[in-house]
């Protein structure tokens, strides 16, 4: 196991279009190359992009270390949190993870409940709106339980887990913290924030006070120097936050109206052959019901790989090598990204929808010679 002190500081640094990242890694117990890489973000308010190799989203990742991943982050929390605990994952790109997290969290703490922030409205009662400032898409929602057990869990909780996949400065954790407060969660007395990176050197616990901790697979700094000439990227408008026209079916939730957990349901007569390259890929927010497909063709024998398509604009280069661009799947008439996924790489290719078949572009499932998975409505 990899395993630095801040006495044994490790260094890495990328030149972007835009300027150089500097990064000072003080802990970590991984490999800090084995856990995230390097990009460029198409957006004007922040340049660079800390890309995870574990997390199934921008860079394709075999089931097994996901959930390895899962159950290390899930270890750090606390044992003494006080119950209910209530697990929230920051959409759209943390989902999976806080779903991952909660599934082994939850194994020693039955009184846990997860719910997610989504760009995604049911048409039910919305709890909380927070900002991610920097973000493509800055508004999220949290819905309020329709569940009656759920919605008491939630909001008599008295231990936060807030799940991202990295923290910068820590503002949107705290935004969200914030929100939640305001919204109603009066009960809470600890708050944990839970990333595979963590660059924000303590600032929630310093907004939050000495009740909140920050656990992480590897923490550090970061500086960005600015190249003074360099123009300014056009960033496509992905920030939507609406239904579209391919509404979602809120009986078939996964996490939006908050779950104790999730059934592996989808594509139970998937068939696959011992060591057949097969790429499972989530939509957007959908992406816990395909992990659970891709976690179980993994253990029939075959050679899974598992991402998700994204409405993040990153630039090709550093960790990115190859990018398909094509219509999102809600109807909201904007551009969904699928990256590091070329034709021809895998055997099979597996596209898993919440919406219709005839939602998802068909340029994404000619490209990859794609069959789709449609969860059951």
């Amino acid at each position: 196991m990899f395993n630095n002190t801040a006495s044994d500081v490790q260094r890495l640094q990328a030149d972007l279009m835009r300027g150089r990242l500097e990064v000072n890694i003080d802990k970590a117990s991984v490999e800090p190359e084995a856990l995230f890489g390097f990009a460029e973000r198409r957006n004007p308010k922040r340049a660079f992009l800390f890309v995870s190799k574990v997390l199934g989203r921008h860079i394709p990742a075999r089931p097994s270390a996901m959930s390895g991943s899962f159950e290390k982050l899930a270890s750090l929390i606390p044992e003494d949190l006080p119950g209910p605990i209530l697990v929230m994952g920051m959409a759209e790109t943390a989902v999976g993870l806080g779903a991952g997290v909660h599934r082994a969290l939850s194994s020693r703490r039955p009184d846990s409940v997860y719910i997610v922030s989504t760009r995604h409205p049911l048409g039910t009662e919305i709890f909380a709106r927070f900002e991610e400032e920097h973000s493509h898409a800055s508004a999220h929602l949290i819905h309020l339980p329709v569940d009656a057990d759920t919605r008491e869990m939630m909001l008599n909780a008295r231990s936060l887990v807030l799940v991202d996949d990295e923290a910068s400065t820590g503002k949107t954790f705290i935004n969200l913290y914030d929100s939640l407060v305001n919204a109603g969660l009066k009960s809470i007395e600890r708050v944990v924030t839970a990333t595979l990176t963590d660059w924000s050197a303590g600032a929630v616990t310093r907004s939050v006070g000495s009740t909140a901790a920050q656990v992480s697979l590897l923490s550090g700094s970061y500086e960005f120097h600015d190249k003074q000439d360099a123009p300014l990227p056009e960033m496509p408008k992905v920030g939507a936050v609406a239904a579209g026209d391919w509404p979602i079916n809120a009986d078939l939730d996964w996490g939006r109206l908050g779950t104790r957990g999730v059934e592996d349901t989808l594509g139970l007569d998937v068939l696959v052959h011992p060591g057949e390259r097969v790429l499972v890929v989530g939509n957007g927010e959908f992406v816990w019901r395909p992990f659970l497909l891709a976690e179980r063709l993994e253990r029939l024998g075959a050679d899974v790989h598992f991402s998700s398509t994204t409405r993040s604009p990153i630039a090709l280069g550093h960790a990115v090598k190859h990018a398909i661009s094509f219509s999102d799947s809600y109807g909201l008439g904007m551009p969904n990204f699928l990256y590091n996924v070329a034709p021809g790489q895998f055997d099979r290719v597996l596209i898993c929808s919440e919406t219709p078949i005839m939602a998802v572009d068909k340029t994404l499932i000619q490209t990859l010679s794609a069959e789709v998975i449609v969860d059951a409505f």
